[in-house]
């Protein structure tokens, strides 16, 4: 009898898949990888850095790549054409650098980092084609060498909104004397369903030390943007009205900090010797993007 129960314990275990004689086990599937690596590319009506065109109001191409860790670490790399006269004499090209740390905890988030705004080939000594230059009119400070800027930054969000707080840590885009200027960034992207989703933002600059109690050396201002954007295969196609009360009235007796000429150097604004727009001017941005 003990004999016939463990002939058909034994026959009963050739029977079970994966476990009979000759037959390997299924493999166990392959721990996910704690490594993301993506890439980004977008074609842009008009590139706006917190609301101030920076590229003439002309398109743009603009790129990048980013990596992220499972344990919330991050390093990125992004670059965009730039006009000149945008406060980048003799040079063409954005190329930003940032890293840091972010997590989520069901609808909160928070993100810690550090970004670097790098500009090859640039040279503040040629001046910038706007009425202040890199010349601090409040104490008459100059900055010389590459045009850079570097910044902290710390933002929460809730579901679809968040809020972000910038702080530069070196003089913010090579205007002297102006370390320790900041920038407050509130956005929404709500979800419509569909692919469709609504975008808004509200944002605060304030340059420090740049201020001599005219409209031209005021650099200060708050920029706002509200559009939508519609995801059609992972393209996502994008529509935005973007507007500033920046000073950039290209007003020959009274002209505005962000009133930027088109080459640099030039004679100055009403010498007809190169063209001068308001940078800080509505507009709307159309775009279309893609992340792989």
């Amino acid at each position: 009898m003990r004999k016939s129960i463990l002939a058909a314990a034994f026959a009963s275990t050739l029977a079970i898949p994966g476990l009979a004689l000759g037959q390997a086990a299924a493999p166990a599937a392959a721990p996910a990888s704690p490594h993301t690596f993506t890439g980004n590319i977008a074609i842009v009506s008009d590139y706006r850095f917190r609301g101030i065109s920076q590229t003439y109001r002309q398109p743009a191409l603009q790129g990048g790549v980013d990596y992220s860790h499972a344990s919330g670490f991050y390093l990125g790399n992004w670059n965009s054409n730039v006009n000149e006269g945008a406060g980048f004499p003799a040079g063409n090209l954005e190329m930003d650098f940032y890293g840091g740390w972010k997590k989520t905890w069901g609808d909160w988030g928070l993100d810690i980092g550090a970004i670097y705004y790098y500009y090859p080939g640039t040279d503040a000594s040629v001046g910038n084609g706007t009425a202040a230059g890199f010349t601090n009119p409040r104490n008459g400070a100059t900055h010389t060498g590459r045009v850079s800027n570097t910044e902290l930054y710390i933002g929460g969000s809730w579901k679809w909104i968040s809020l972000k707080y910038y702080h530069a840590i070196s003089d913010y885009f090579s205007l002297a004397d102006t370390k320790g200027s900041n920038y407050w960034d509130l956005s929404a992207n709500y979800d419509l369903g569909g692919g469709w989703t609504l975008i808004g933002h509200v944002g605060q600059v304030h340059v420090k030390n740049w201020h001599a109690g005219t409209d031209a050396s005021n650099a200060d201002y708050t920029d706002w943007k509200i559009g939508i954007t519609k995801d059609i295969k992972g393209w996502i196609f994008g529509a935005a009205y973007v507007d500033t009360n920046a000073k950039g009235s290209c007003n020959v007796g009274n002209p505005g900090f962000y009133c930027f000429a088109n080459n640099v150097p030039n004679a100055g604004i009403g010498s007809g010797t190169a063209g001068f727009k308001d940078a800080g001017k509505a507009t709307l941005v159309l775009s279309v993007s893609k992340t792989f």
